[in-house]
Formats: C-alpha cells, sequence, structure tokens
C-alpha cells in the first residue's frame, strides 16, 4: 500500500494492476477541453487530477472539431464562413501559446 493509499479501506482500492475504465459525459469531456484551451495551469496538471493521459485529451479535442465542422456544414454559408475564420483564429492562437509555454496540445 503506497502512502497516497493509508486511510483508504482495502475494499475501496482497484486491485492491483487492473484500471477501472472511466466513461466521462460529453458535458464533461467539453469542460475538460474548455479548461485545458484556457491554460490556466498547464495540461498535465488537468490530465493528472482528472486522471487522463495525453491521448484522451488529443481523442477529446478531435471530437469537439469534428463536433464543430459537422454543426458548421448546416449552417448558412454566409455563418459558416465566419465561424470558420474565428475557429482559425483560435487554433492559431492555441498552437503559439503550446508553444510558448512547452505543450504540444496533445
Amino acid at each position: 500500500m503506497s502512502v497516497t493509499d493509508q486511510g483508504k479501506s482495502p475494499d475501496s482500492l482497484p486491485p492491483a494492476g487492473k484500471h477501472k475504465r472511466r466513461f466521462l459525459s460529453a458535458e464533461k469531456k467539453y469542460q475538460i477541453f474548455l479548461e485545458a484551451q484556457r491554460a490556466e495551469a498547464p495540461v498535465r496538471e488537468l490530465l493528472r487530477r482528472e486522471g487522463l493521459y495525453s491521448t484522451d485529451l488529443a481523442r477529446i479535442q478531435c471530437k469537439v472539431k469534428e463536433g464543430a465542422l459537422e454543426h458548421l456544414a448546416k449552417l448558412p454559408a454566409g455563418a459558416r464562413n465566419r465561424l470558420r475564420g474565428r475557429v482559425r483564429r483560435a487554433e492559431a492562437g492555441t498552437s503559439r501559446k503550446g508553444a510558448r509555454d512547452g505543450r504540444n496540445g496533445h
């Protein structure tokens, strides 16, 4: 038993070597996505706190982008073009921010 496990009953701890799969709601995934984009704290802290890997965050980011593009496809052309411009500017800002503080966004 590790130091962090002291005080917990053995029944509340997962069996050694077995990880319990977590299912996150769409709302929770979107909250994690937004928090990662805000970059108030390093992404590794967010991942550690939520018990996620960087690949989990990358998968969430891809799903958010897919959902946004799907929604954009349903909009009239004028609104779609304005929103695509916003997405491009946001992505460019995120990549610059990630490079500046040593994150690669994944």
